[in-house]
């Protein structure tokens, strides 16, 4: 099973979401960040795009020589998703929402070149929503799962709200597979979750908000400060 990491068992990753501009992706990929992630397909999303630029910013992504694309969707389309991964090149695909994993055998069957999934499992509350699919969701062909949280109002993805790390503890031991962590990940909080990041099935983080300024727009040195205070790969690697 092919899990898209280095085979360093020390490299943990920065995913920084929400791209929109090939001058967010040159930011990030010169600012410390590993995967960025593209979002299509997210209903009303602030940093949505359309497929014609997902293909072009995905070629930025990967002519950095740095930075791996990784398109984020809600859509659960098998068809429509293999259409776009064979088309942009994608190779990461993470999917958020609540995707079924027959969907995802699907999908894996379907797309023709060698494709990372990163299936979101949901906290609600400290609690997993999808904990009876996991081990489905594994045998299915999921690699990674991305640990996020649902608000109390039911929204997902980029809510800025942390995750509890006894919450990430207890949910760790019920699947085999790597995983990276979100929800309000910033540079001064990775110490609250030390015994979290020292798990070896622990990969990395993805952050959108924290990686932003006031105004919303991508920040560098909260990048840097996210990479240095959690030890990612880039700063590990120029340290």
């Amino acid at each position: 099973m092919k899990t898209g990491f280095s085979s360093k068992a020390d490299r943990k990753l920065l995913k920084v979401c929400g791209a929109t501009t090939k001058a967010d992706v040159e930011l990030l990929a010169s600012s410390g960040a590993d995967l960025v992630g593209l979002w299509h397909g997210v209903a009303d999303g602030p940093s949505e795009v359309s497929v014609e630029q997902v293909t072009t910013l995905a070629e930025a992504a990967r002519a950095t020589g740095r930075l791996e694309p990784t398109l984020v969707t809600f859509l659960s389309d098998v068809e429509v998703l293999r259409q776009i991964v064979e088309r942009t090149g994608i190779q990461w695909i993470q999917l958020h929402a609540y995707q079924m994993p027959a969907m995802i055998r699907a999908l894996r069957q379907a797309v023709s070149h060698e494709l990372t999934i990163v299936k979101v499992l949901h906290l609600k509350n400290g609690k997993c929503l999808e904990r009876p699919l996991i081990k489905a969701y594994e045998n299915a062909g999921v690699d990674v799962f991305l640990l996020d949280v649902v608000t109390a109002d039911g929204q997902i993805g980029s809510t800025g709200q942390r995750l509890q790390a006894d919450d990430v503890a207890d949910l760790v031991p019920s699947f085999n597979r790597p995983f990276l962590l979100a929800g309000g990940i910033s540079a001064h909080n990775s110490a609250d979750y030390a015994t979290v990041a020292g798990h070896p099935q622990f990969r990395g983080i993805d952050v959108d908000t924290g990686a932003r300024n006031h105004f919303g727009r991508f920040e560098r040195k909260n990048i840097t400060d996210i990479s240095r205070g959690w030890r990612t790969a880039r700063y590990v690697e120029v340290a």
